[in-house]
């Protein structure tokens, strides 16, 4: 089955240009290594061998820095296959499309993009402000490298010559098109005006030092969470996620999946996750699923919106 990529190439897009011209796309982390030999099927047992390597590598790195770094290799060298499509942003709001056509290949002459993959770059630019806000968002997420799977239908038709733009979801778990497309602005919103919200008092939305990963649409190996925040003490980590027209036993299900896969993957010593949902509207559904558990809050949002005459 095809798959979809986003993938950054370098600090502010810095080495677009290099990739653009060479024909390749990839990742700087571990520099060090060629991996070559060590591609495992499995990404956990990669990140289990190498995030120890990137930390002593780099001492002040957390385990979440290290693991996503980790992670982003693995995905570059061993996901992504032939005929599978990557779209990489060119620091212009725009995003050049290219084709995998070749296996992972290592090139230390210049240590700023060592881990490879051959491509064929297509004549398709998709300009940032055509994007659905759906695909915008996973898109801007700052990741290095994040699976764009679910937008297939939207990149295949800028592919083939058009852009439609509307309220539909190809998403099963979608109960509601037009709710999903008011809460997508919902957590634009949210990141903006995070000081607004109590939840600013606790929490601060992630950010990692280098600014390499953001707490906004955080990639998880089951999609990506809403929004990702962790205490000012950072002793623990929120997970956020927005109803967005589902059904309430699906976003209740993913939430704690996300939950789980930081307690699993990102944890150190002395750290716990909590969650929390936000809807529109009470949901009794909702509020009977977590009746059953302490680590997660809901919390319903209400829009205010005046219209007045100007004198």
């Amino acid at each position: 089955m095809k798959k979809y990529f986003k993938v950054i190439l370098g600090k502010q897009h810095k080495h677009f240009k290099d990739c653009f011209d060479g024909n390749f796309i990839g990742v700087g982390f571990i520099p060090e290594i060629d991996f070559t030999n060590d591609l495992v099927e499995d990404w956990r047992e990669f990140n289990k061998k190498f995030v120890p390597v990137f930390i002593k590598n780099n001492p002040e790195a957390h385990k979440v820095k290290a693991g996503l770094a980790c992670s982003a290799i693995h995905q570059v060298a061993k996901r992504m296959n032939n005929e599978d499509f990557v779209l990489c942003p060119d620091g212009e709001r725009n995003y050049k499309i290219a084709k995998i056509n070749g296996g992972y290949f290592y090139n230390s002459e210049k240590p700023s993009i060592v881990h490879r993959r051959p491509v064929e770059w297509l004549s398709t630019t998709i300009k940032r402000d055509e994007m659905s806000e759906s695909l915008r968002n996973s898109t801007g997420a700052i990741g290095t490298v994040s699976d764009i799977s679910k937008h297939a239908e939207e990149i295949e038709s800028f592919v083939k010559g058009t852009s439609p733009i509307s309220i539909t979801t190809s998403d099963k778990e979608i109960e509601n098109p037009s709710m999903f497309a008011l809460e997508m602005h919902l957590e634009d919103f949210l990141i903006k005006n995070w000081e607004q919200t109590p939840l600013a008092k606790n929490y601060d939305i992630y950010k990692d030092e280098d600014e390499e990963v953001s707490g906004k649409q955080f990639p998880t190996d089951t999609g990506p969470i809403d929004i990702l925040a962790i205490s000012k003490d950072k002793k623990e980590y929120l997970v956020i996620e927005l109803k967005k027209g589902r059904a309430s036993d699906s976003v209740v299900g993913q939430i704690q999946r996300y939950m789980g896969f930081i307690k699993d993957e990102y944890l150190e010593k002395d750290q716990k996750v909590k969650g929390a949902i936000i809807a529109l509207e009470n949901d009794l559904k909702v509020k009977r699923a977590l009746s059953v558990t302490s680590d997660i809050d809901f919390y319903e949002y209400k829009i205010n919106f005046n219209l007045i005459k100007s004198k």
